[in-house]
């Protein structure tokens, strides 16, 4: 099962009452695409007359990118709503998952028979089963360095963006040569797509196997030129 905004409000409405006596506010539940956190509780923070601050406008977050059994995704929401409590409570715990938390955590578990963990991160082999599996066409940089490690890129697919991304890179000493293609194998829907001066390390025969049939393009830093590989 992914979350979605519906069961997110029915689970925390269930369990505001069952755990937490009913004494939570409403809050507004968002669904994010977060591979990594699979929930936050999030909010703002404002400075008080008298430099004291408070902690305001609370949103509780879950990404809906891992498919996991309903009873893991209650947890997570219950989890959630711990955070919650404690800081619109304006309380103060020995650190993120404290004293306090820890001991909310274990109650719970013990009165409820749930299984509320300290952290709810999502595994590889979790992440991994998150990527989109539909084919949808990159621009793939691939670097090679001067020391002749590889890298990869994934572009956007806007010819400023390619641009920028390409002399950018072709102006660093670390970098002997770029090379851009075109290609729609699902493995590099797995990386994030930016312009940003960074890359990815990845085995030269990885790159290879996940190029075969991709388009070759050239670029003379202020054109491309799309030639069939």
């Amino acid at each position: 099962m992914i979350f979605n905004h519906p069961f997110a409000v029915r689970t925390f409405n269930h369990f505001n009452k069952l755990c937490f006596g009913g004494k939570l506010p409403p809050v507004p539940i968002e669904m994010s695409n977060a591979r990594r956190s699979l929930g936050q509780c999030v909010y703002r923070i404002v400075a008080l007359p008298g430099g004291k601050k408070q902690k305001t406008d609370f949103r509780i977050r879950l990404s809906q990118v891992v498919d996991l059994p309903e009873r893991e995704l209650e947890d997570i929401v219950i989890h959630e709503m711990i955070h919650y409590y404690i800081d619109s409570n304006q309380f103060t715990d020995t650190s993120t998952h404290g004293i306090l938390f820890q001991d909310m955590m274990n109650r719970i578990n013990a009165t409820f028979g749930r299984n509320i963990t300290i952290s709810h991160k999502s595994t590889k082999e979790e992440r991994e089963g998150a990527y989109d599996t539909r084919p949808h066409w990159h621009v793939i940089a691939v670097l090679t360095l001067s020391d002749g490690k590889k890298g990869i890129k994934v572009l956007p697919r806007v010819l400023p963006s390619i641009l920028k991304y390409y002399n950018g890179v072709m102006a660093s000493p670390q970098v002997s040569d770029v090379q851009l293609y075109m290609s729609n194998d699902i493995y590099f829907n797995r990386f994030p797509n930016s312009s940003s001066l960074k890359y990815h390390s990845l085995e030269d025969d990885v790159i290879k196997s996940h190029l075969v049939g991709a388009e070759k393009m050239e670029c003379d830093g202020h054109q491309l030129f799309r030639h069939q590989s």
